[in-house]
């Protein structure tokens, strides 16, 4: 707990040294601040701890220190601070800096493998309770953010332990730990082959039918992580008929809408991988399956700008593919009618002052579809 409460004061003086930046760089003095006011501070609070900043004494830069600092404390202590940050005085304000430099020598901060490690030992606590598995959860969300702290996950078997969690009886431990696999996975081959590995996928794509909005988000958000650009990972999902879970989720309109614009996202980034692999990978069944592609047709009807862009953006990939059949899209999709009746909706999205320019720019990727589809008709 000492550790803790040295690493809030920590964050409360930091906030009180870099809060009116301005008047410092304006006198010409030396100032430490990261520039941002407190509301952007508790926005971006524990999002990224950079590279740069994990050796193996603790964090190389007092900004790295920062970011993990203000990922652990509460919001409103933020914004509290850095209000009375605005009646300092540039001296008081340098009084403060030193002092913090000086806090920080007396600090012994742990690396971040070791506060992985701690997180991982807790997990591994069949006793511990349930708030604090929760805690551990979010300490390894924030740590694995850097390529290099989940490379050292994976290598120390962390991974298995956070995939572990994935099958607790509490959807917020789920819901935490697809969260962690999805965060390091991303753009990471050597960790996607290691989740892989583990049988996670087909877990997670379960997952995706949980009653829990933000779990089946999250599963989502790990399935799309693990299998983006990963040729293994694209073949267990379709081998575990995942492609089914996404049609499934395009088609429930009662499912909550972000579930529904991810599932069909990812749908057109699986159809661009394939665009952009033709000579190397046959194109899949799938994108020629009607159910399959009507599902995803559906979606340009639903009242809604940013999934009715997302499918527009995947139709526009699909119908790139060799395998599509425009007469399929036409006849049994009613892909053409579809887009007439969207071009009235947008229109009338178009004369709300709000909804103006999104709907135009829609309205533009729409006509880009419809002369595409009509070429491949013969029709132009």
């Amino acid at each position: 707990m000492n550790f803790f409460r040295c690493l809030s004061l920590l964050v409360v003086m930091a906030l009180v040294g870099g809060t009116i930046v301005e008047k410092a760089n304006s006198s010409g003095g030396m100032v430490w601040a990261t520039a941002r006011d407190e509301a952007e501070l508790v926005e971006d609070s524990g999002l990224v701890i950079g590279e740069q900043d994990q050796i193996d004494g603790g964090f190389s830069s007092l900004d790295g220190m920062l970011h993990w600092a203000i990922g652990h404390s509460d919001p409103a202590t933020l914004k509290e601070a850095a209000k009375d940050a605005q009646k300092m005085s540039m001296d008081e304000l340098q009084k403060r800096q030193v002092e913090l430099k000086e806090l920080v020598e007396k600090l012994n901060m742990p690396s971040d493998a070791k506060l992985m490690q701690i997180a991982v030992s807790d997990l591994n606590n069949a006793s511990l309770s349930l708030e604090d598995r929760h805690r551990a959860l979010h300490e390894l969300l924030i740590l694995v953010e850097p390529i290099d702290n989940a490379n050292d996950l994976s290598k120390s078997g962390g991974l298995k332990v956070v995939a572990g969690e994935l099958n607790h009886c509490d959807s917020e431990v789920r819901k935490l730990a697809a969260w962690v696999l999805g965060k390091a996975s991303q753009n990471n081959p050597f960790v996607q082959a290691q989740v892989l590995e583990l049988g996670a996928l087909t877990t997670l794509i379960k997952m995706v039918n949980s009653s829990s909005t933000e779990e089946a988000v999250k599963a989502l958000f790990a399935v799309s992580a693990l299998i983006r650009n990963n040729v293994a990972g694209q073949d267990m999902f379709y081998a575990s008929h995942g492609y089914i879970m996404l049609q499934d989720v395009m088609s429930n309109g009662s499912l909550d809408i972000k579930l529904r614009r991810k599932a069909v996202f990812l749908v057109g980034d699986l159809a661009e991988f394939q665009l952009q692999n033709t000579d190397q990978k046959a194109e899949l069944p799938i994108f020629s399956d009607r159910l399959f592609l009507k599902s995803v047709v559906d979606l340009i009807l639903v009242l809604d700008l940013d999934l009715q862009e997302k499918a527009l953006t995947a139709i526009n990939t699909l119908l790139q593919l060799k395998s599509i059949e425009p007469l399929i899209l036409r006849d049994f999709c009613g892909l053409q009618g579809a887009l007439e009746r969207m071009k009235l909706q947008l229109k009338e999205s178009m004369e709300d002052e709000d909804k103006r320019d999104y709907a135009a720019d829609v309205e533009s990727l729409r006509g880009e579809v419809e002369l595409i589809f009509r070429k491949k008709l013969g029709l132009l």
